[in-house]
């Protein structure tokens, strides 16, 4: 992809007056902030994504030419859904979806040309948001788990399992994996007294992902913290950073092995865990189980060019897809189905290219890559098509991928050098 129009000179957030710019970074904190209480509709989070929109607008925002291919491919998805969803408008919640999924497309484009200015404390901002967002969501689901707040285990759970402010364990523990990540980043690269804090805000965090009794979720905090891990050590400067990560990590494994020993001697969190631990379940295998339909669904779109709509797999089948690839297929037929897996690919092709670029905001690259990857990886078992953090990842993620080339070439030294007099 070229990044020649990243050159261009545009109005830099960083110009605005101080008090625009705190408004402007306030906002950023607040998004992410938000995004942990979705269980109201419209929630909190939409709120203030509109909020963000018509400031950053107001104060200066502008669009790249570099933003081009994101804007084209998010646009053939949504109109390959809108096309689809033409014979089936009057069924419930058909509507509904296909404005969700046009705005869902606009936050993607208002991240990206948000994160692409002002990168570093703008990042930062989000960051912190999502922590202090998690954490709150956190407690609000253990809270439910153990009966703690007064008729909170029915509003705060859903069978047996934490959901916090989500309306779903499955949503709730996939939001958590990204906030955990940054809390355990904290843990082994900050000074003690922040590293404590965020091991504390880790451990609560880690605990809501247990409780939410979520497969996905269990997987994708370890895979991810892996990967975000060995990141941080290959792209470490020193040899004692190096070993700092590596030793409090393995310190924090440890931990985190004698925590969960000890939360399953309860033998109501032991039976859940074992039911769910358990890779036989009734509604993954057999020919109509999960992975079953992914194979008869995806038969069936061969032979669909318009899909059948949104939200109509469930007549054909017992349950809904559970695989966002296919749903792409099913919902907006070979238009959003090509469209949407390039989508997926080109961002993740793209972001590989990033992962060693010493930009200021590396860390918090490494943790979102890590987090984004884990997330296209659930979408091949789960319908991720609205999760809210999927697609806020993805925008921080494109915002992220033009802010280094302006860096690079902002700090190039061949660039940087005074023209040859001739």
């Amino acid at each position: 992809m070229a990044y020649a129009a990243t050159a261009e000179s545009s109005l830099s957030s960083t110009t605005a007056a101080p008090g625009v710019l705190a408004l402007q970074r306030a906002l950023v904190w607040l998004v992410g902030a938000s995004g942990a209480i979705v269980f109201i509709e419209p929630s909190p989070y939409e709120l203030a994504t509109l909020a963000a929109t018509v400031i950053f607008f107001a104060t200066g925002l502008r669009m790249r030419l570099v933003f081009m291919p994101l804007l084209l491919l998010l646009f053939l998805v949504n109109i390959g859904y809108s096309i689809s969803a033409v014979a089936v408008m009057d069924r419930p919640n058909v509507p509904n979806w296909i404005a969700t999924s046009w705005y869902m497309a606009i936050t993607v484009i208002l991240f990206a040309m948000v994160v692409s200015e002002d990168t570093t404390a703008r990042l930062d901002m989000l960051r912190r948001g999502l922590v202090v967002g998690a954490v709150i969501a956190s407690l609000a689901g253990i809270a439910g788990y153990f009966n703690l707040v007064p008729g909170g285990r029915d509003l705060l759970t859903l069978y047996d399992r934490a959901r916090g402010t989500f309306k779903d364990p499955n949503v709730y523990g996939a939001f958590l994996i990204l906030p955990a990540l940054f809390a355990l980043q904290s843990v082994v690269t900050d000074r003690i007294g922040k590293a404590l804090r965020s091991a504390t805000a880790f451990g609560i965090i880690s605990l809501a992902i247990l409780l939410s009794f979520s497969r996905a979720a269990w997987g994708q905090l370890i895979v991810t913290a892996a990967v975000m891990l060995a990141l941080m050590v290959l792209t470490s400067r020193s040899q004692a950073q190096r070993s700092r990560i590596i030793v409090i990590a393995l310190v924090a494994a440890v931990i985190a092995a004698a925590l969960v020993a000890v939360l399953l001697s309860l033998d109501s969190i032991a039976q859940l865990f074992k039911q769910r631990a358990s890779f036989d379940q009734s509604y993954d295998s057999g020919r109509f189980g999960r992975f079953g339909r992914h194979i008869l669904g995806a038969e069936m779109a061969l032979g669909l060019p318009f899909g059948i709509g949104p939200l109509q797999f469930n007549r054909f089948f017992p349950e809904d897809t559970h695989n966002s690839y296919l749903n792409a297929f099913m919902s907006g037929g070979w238009l959003s189905g090509v469209c949407y897996p390039a989508l997926v690919f080109v961002t993740v092709f793209t972001s590989f290219r990033y992962v060693f670029v010493r930009v200021p905001w590396q860390p918090i690259y490494l943790a979102i890559f890590a987090a984004f990857l884990g997330t296209v990886g659930e979408s091949f078992i789960i319908d991720t098509d609205h999760w809210r953090h999927f697609w806020l990842m993805l925008g921080t993620m494109w915002g992220m991928f033009v802010a280094a080339e302006r860096w690079k070439a902002d700090n190039d030294p061949v660039l940087m050098a005074p023209a040859k007099p001739y």
